[in-house]
């Protein structure tokens, strides 16, 4: 609780703390802004998520959905239990009714919680996106709706710094949900998997690692760490690695101000929400290391998931994030190198563009 809020013109606008003593239920909703319609921003469910993170993760959302042109606020959630917890289902179905009241806040999965979650939630309070097919939903994991974005902005991008894909050299940081599709799509493009990592170490091969293996193991509950060739190296070690891409793909803050040395790559394609200081970003981009912001990059998941709100097709979904994504990856890469300035507020000054002529529609309070 030593976080101290710091509000400004866009938020947040609402700040929610749960907390059920019977069942050990505690979690925060962070509503950023809601002027260009109900939030929408997934439910982070890990047993060492902050307030701050929460908070920093529901203002990326109401950029992210600004610049991606949807007609949604930003918003966050985070219930602080581990994801493996063996009363998984009694903690979210007492998380969905603790928000049913909040119904400018519609959530959906992150890191932690799944399609099978947002059913979970939608079966309680019927306010939730990224459900099943079943129920009426575009499944987002099984498509890599997230990694698919990752890969068309990496396809922009890569025009800007004359990066060849064919053969460019991958290392995807969390090998998930998001990491394991944005490497299949980049895969498509030509682009060689070396190195991968999850929570228990990272494997490294120069020649290529088998994507199919990987995700083979990842899907038995496995680590990367079981693949039978290449190099096991510790966790952190992923960063030492030389390549071509990053997309780090997982936590916060992984490549930050005592790490950001380490880093020889000519692209950082940020597939995870936060994953770079923004002390590292600038860093980053001084040394000549192009770094695509978190909310342009990693749009595709919520891109879906408006598509799906407004009862659109999977087909719909994805022509929309190929045409969003790659535009404003285009738009601000322009802008960043005619203006001389940094992705990130490039990026910014896209969401900010959208987003402050919708508050100037706001009641005055």
């Amino acid at each position: 609780m030593d976080f101290k809020w710091i509000t400004d013109d866009i938020g947040p606008e609402k700040v929610v703390h749960i907390y059920d003593a019977k069942s050990g239920l505690k979690a925060i909703v962070v509503i950023d802004n809601t002027s260009l319609g109900p939030a929408i921003g997934g439910v982070r469910m890990a047993s060492d998520v902050t307030i701050e993170e929460v908070f920093r993760l529901a203002r990326a959302m109401t950029f992210k959905n600004s610049a991606a042109g949807i007609s949604h606020g930003g918003g966050k959630s985070g219930i602080l239990t581990d994801p493996k917890t063996e009363n998984k289902e009694t903690i979210i179905r007492l998380f969905a009714q603790a928000i049913k009241e909040l119904v400018m806040y519609i959530p959906g999965p992150d890191m932690g919680t799944n399609e099978e979650t947002m059913a979970i939630i939608y079966n309680e309070i019927k306010r939730s996106v990224g459900r099943p097919e079943e129920i009426g939903g575009i499944p987002l994991d099984e498509l890599g709706a997230t990694g698919y974005g990752v890969a068309v902005a990496t396809d922009i991008a890569k025009d800007f710094i004359k990066l060849n894909l064919n053969g460019a050299r991958l290392v995807v940081e969390g090998l998930g949900s998001v990491g394991k599709h944005s490497a299949r799509f980049l895969s498509e493009r030509g682009v060689k998997l070396i190195a991968a990592n999850d929570t228990h170490g990272t494997i490294y091969s120069k020649n290529g690692l088998n994507l199919d293996e990987l995700i083979m193991l990842k899907d038995a509950k496995k680590s990367v760490i079981d693949y039978k060739k290449g190099e096991k190296m510790p966790v952190d070690d992923i960063f030492k690695i030389e390549c071509d891409i990053i997309v780090p793909a997982a936590r916060p803050d992984v490549i930050n101000e005592k790490n950001v040395g380490l880093i020889k790559a000519k692209l950082i394609v940020q597939g995870a929400n936060i994953p770079i200081t923004i002390g590292a970003e600038k860093i980053l981009h001084d040394k000549g290391i192009l770094s695509i912001p978190d909310f342009i990059a990693n749009a595709g998941g919520v891109i879906f998931t408006s598509v799906e709100y407004r009862n659109g097709t999977e087909k719909e979904a994805f022509e929309a994030v190929k045409t969003k994504i790659g535009k404003n990856t285009k738009l601000i890469l322009e802008r960043v190198y005619k203006e001389k300035i940094y992705p990130r507020d490039a990026a910014e000054a896209l969401a900010k563009e959208r987003l402050f002529k919708a508050m100037r529609y706001r009641r005055s309070r």
